[in-house]
């Protein structure tokens, strides 16, 4: 799809919980690193249940997912 349409943006599914990997959603974007947005909304929304988060502390655990998550896609483009 990325050949065909190559300056569309692409909403890209299945981002962690669901058993996608950086390298995989990586194929998405195009050559300037654009073009697509990952979803991971169980990741980040769950993100408190994993590690030592009290749930008060949501948005914390949710902001260092986003971050963590963006990384990891960073080091595939």
């Amino acid at each position: 799809l990325r050949a065909l349409m190559p300056k569309a943006y692409f909403l890209v599914p299945g981002y962690g919980a669901q058993g996608g990997k950086a390298e995989d959603v990586a194929k998405s974007f195009n050559k300037d690193g654009l073009g697509a947005i990952v979803n991971s909304s169980r990741g980040i929304m769950c993100a408190y249940k994993k590690g030592d988060y009290q749930p008060e502390e949501f948005a914390k655990a949710a902001r260092e997912e986003a971050l963590r998550m963006k990384y990891d896609i960073l080091r595939f483009l």
